[in-house]
């Protein structure tokens, strides 16, 4: 109930942070305690244990931040006089670049899309699968956010739609144009179909079912497995995950700044967006060359025009102009 409604944690971060509570319990009573009982050498040691079996720093840090949490609460509490937690030092976390897609795989996976629905007989579920790939890459959303949209949530008119991510935080994030082409053909063609399916359902729950931006064949809200399935059927090399991390990619390749990427993603803290800085680094060596009085060599006639430098950019900025980005990748 803390996490949920005092700190606004998603359902599954909850269950996340419950398993490493249980996994830490576990530990504890190999060494005869108990999590009340918990010294800082048994959190030393508990991180060690998973060193030595393997777990990432990645997932050991995280752990450990459940550890935090659940020791400030029950000092709040008054459960506990000391946090066992104090001064322990976090396992550093590798800043490994997420695994994205090349331009062209995403763009070939999109156009297979397009064509789907422009075949005579295309469905509903056709259109709707293209609107969900779209919105995919051109926002740059976590499956969790795209199953939980509402038909409210989406401001055609304006280009942008209404996403709520972790902490139950609000964010506003625009549609580029292809994608709000896609979402426009759907709402038309295929959504109603879906609706009147769910509509056909009885009771406060089928109503609101019925308002969920994608709906299945039955006229049931999506699940967060069936839209990773569709990813995959749609691209074996794809992801929910993988489409965010490659909208972010591609947006920092055509110079977008990490600001604007934070504000995008939903990323509650900078250093999470930072892993994309590299790849900002070759545009930044440009400019420089470019713009810095002794950043060229004088009388050098090779340096690259602004038309160059700038021209991928200007192509992203079509399919996703909400990431900086383009009609087509």
């Amino acid at each position: 109930m803390y996490l949920r409604v005092e700190k606004g944690l998603r359902p599954l971060t909850c269950e996340a942070y419950d398993s490493d509570l249980k996994t830490f319990a576990e530990f504890l009573e190999g060494r005869h305690g108990t999590l009340l009982t918990a010294a800082q050498e048994d959190v030393a040691a508990f991180l060690e244990h998973l060193r030595e079996h393997g777990v990432d720093s990645r997932s050991s840090a995280r752990k450990l931040s459940c550890l935090r949490g659940f020791y400030k609460w029950l000092l709040l509490d008054r459960r506990i006089h000391h946090d066992p937690t104090v001064n322990i030092e976090s396992p550093r976390a590798w800043k490994v670049l997420p695994k994205s897609l090349a331009e062209l795989e995403v763009e070939e996976m999109l156009e297979r899309a397009s064509m789907a629905t422009s075949h005579p007989h295309a469905n509903a579920t056709v259109l709707r699968d293209r609107a969900i790939l779209e919105l995919l890459y051109a926002c740059g959303l976590r499956v969790s956010e795209v199953t939980s949209l509402s038909t409210g949530d989406l401001a055609l008119d304006s280009g942008h739609v209404k996403v709520r991510g972790k902490g139950d935080k609000d964010r506003i994030v625009p549609v580029g144009r292809t994608a709000l082409e896609s979402m426009e053909t759907y709402l038309r063609e295929g959504r109603p179909h879906l609706a009147r399916i769910s509509s056909a359902g009885k009771g406060n729950r089928a109503r609101q079912d019925a308002t969920r931006l994608f709906l299945s064949m039955r006229g049931m809200p999506l699940t967060r497995q069936w839209v990773w399935h569709l990813v995959k059927s749609a691209s074996g090399a794809a992801s929910p995950h993988r489409l965010r991390h490659s909208c972010a990619t591609h947006m920092v390749e055509h110079g977008a700044d990490l600001r604007s990427v934070q504000l995008l993603l939903g990323h509650a803290d900078i250093s999470t967006t930072q892993v994309y800085t590299h790849l900002a680094l070759g545009r930044l060596k440009a400019v420089h060359r470019e713009h810095h009085p002794r950043g060229r060599r004088q009388g050098s006639e090779t340096e690259a025009s602004p038309a160059t430098s700038r021209g991928a950019g200007l192509r992203i900025v079509g399919r996703a102009d909400s990431v900086g980005g383009t009609d087509k990748p």
